[in-house]
């Protein structure tokens, strides 16, 4: 074994170790699959193309309908809110058992959301400035600033969901399955203004959150939960997208009449059910998975920098884009994606844009840990044996 990996051996053996032996750490392997789905399917499906001075967004599925099963495999967001409701409700818990007021759980849980989005506004407000004092074009402009801060309307719902959390710990998922159900009916059957959509924004969310904290109560401990989400999920949605005239795609697409993520669809909330029933399902393997301490560093690693990563990707995606324009309009960066040529050329660029995300990692990861400098103390790992009253925590 060269030197190097023996030293990355011993740094995973010590992360193994300082890990609290009562983490579940398939929790953390699910919410870090969720965070770097994102990721590459904004990667894949993302593209700005260079139409004279203007930059505009497109996207492959425009062109290439039949890779509509790639947004299937990366748009993980329901797992996130599953998650994100089991160690919400599994937190709150812990607090209340403790003597924590409300107040300080949530500012503590909020904290770890919107500290990091300091660095992105401050950087990207100083780039809107400078565009639109070099003359860039407005199009342009208002393209970029929107990409890069297309991922704090995230953060909001996942705010208000866990501020909630007090109030959905015993809410059942079909509740608010039928008020998606009722807003599609109105919208999609009756004509109803668009704009009532925007209840399935906290609606269709709440469903895979909802299950989150019904996991936390031990409700979909047996494997035929799972499975039952699993099969009802997937069945539901090829009715809705065979019968019901859903578009195939779980993620929205430029120039199409209906997105099922904008705001949430029924299909997008039942293809999230069938996730979530996956998700369950492979807890037990990613638990076995993750006694080997290289592959849980690497989880570790993920969740220590999620909000990092997640905040960022973009913001690399967009840095890669705009340096390549010196060099002229490059394949899979600056061109159409209307062909093969476009998904083969895109592939090759994804070690690029990690690498530029790495960058903005090196960057900015301190604001996760503590924000302005400061040195947080982890949450996924800690070098000191746990107490009783930190045994309850996620």
């Amino acid at each position: 074994m060269t030197r190097p990996a023996a030293a990355l051996c011993h740094a995973a053996r010590r992360v193994d170790a300082a890990t609290p032996a009562h983490r579940d750490r398939a929790v953390d392997a699910l919410r870090a699959g969720a965070v770097l789905g994102v990721v590459l399917g904004h990667w894949l499906v993302t593209a700005l193309v260079a139409d004279g001075r203007t930059l505009r967004t497109a996207s492959p599925l425009q062109h290439l309908p039949w890779l509509a099963p790639v947004s299937w495999t990366f748009q993980t967001l329901a797992v996130f809110f599953l998650v994100g409701g089991h160690v919400a409700t599994r937190s709150y818990g812990s607090a209340r058992a403790r003597g924590v007021p409300y107040h300080r759980w949530l500012r503590a849980r909020l904290a770890r959301l919107f500290t990091p989005v300091a660095a992105v506004l401050a950087l990207w407000t100083a780039v809107a400035l400078a565009l639109v004092l070099s003359g860039t074009e407005y199009a342009t402009t208002r393209t970029l600033v929107k990409l890069a801060l297309s991922p704090l309307w995230f953060l909001l719902v996942f705010a208000v969901l866990t501020a909630a959390t007090p109030l959905l710990t015993r809410l059942h998922p079909l509740w608010p399955l039928a008020v998606v159900l009722h807003v599609d009916l109105l919208r999609f059957g009756l004509g109803a203004p668009d704009g009532i959509g925007l209840l399935n924004v906290a609606a269709g969310w709440l469903v895979p959150y909802t299950l989150g904290a019904a996991w936390t109560r031990g409700e979909l401990e047996r494997r035929r939960s799972g499975w039952i989400l699993l099969v009802a999920g997937s069945a539901a949605t090829a009715v809705l997208v065979a019968r019901a005239g859903y578009p195939a795609s779980m993620v929205g697409v430029p120039g199409a009449g209906i997105s099922n993520l904008d705001p949430p669809t029924l299909a997008v909330v039942t293809f999230g059910l069938a996730q979530c029933g996956l998700a369950l399902l492979l807890r037990d393997p990613l638990r076995r998975a993750m006694r080997r301490p290289v592959a849980w560093a690497a989880v570790a690693l993920v969740n220590l920098s999620a909000m990092t990563v997640f905040l960022w990707h973009q913001t690399a995606l967009m840095a890669t884009t705009a340096t390549g324009l010196l060099a002229g309009r490059l394949p899979g960066l600056h061109t159409v994606p209307d062909g093969l040529g476009w998904v083969a050329a895109r592939l090759v660029w994804l070690p690029v844009f990690a690498l530029a995300l790495a960058l903005c990692w090196a960057a900015f990861r301190h604001w996760e840990r503590g924000g302005g400098g400061r040195r947080g103390r982890s949450r996924v790992v800690r070098a000191h044996r746990p107490t009783t009253k930190e045994a309850g925590r996620v």
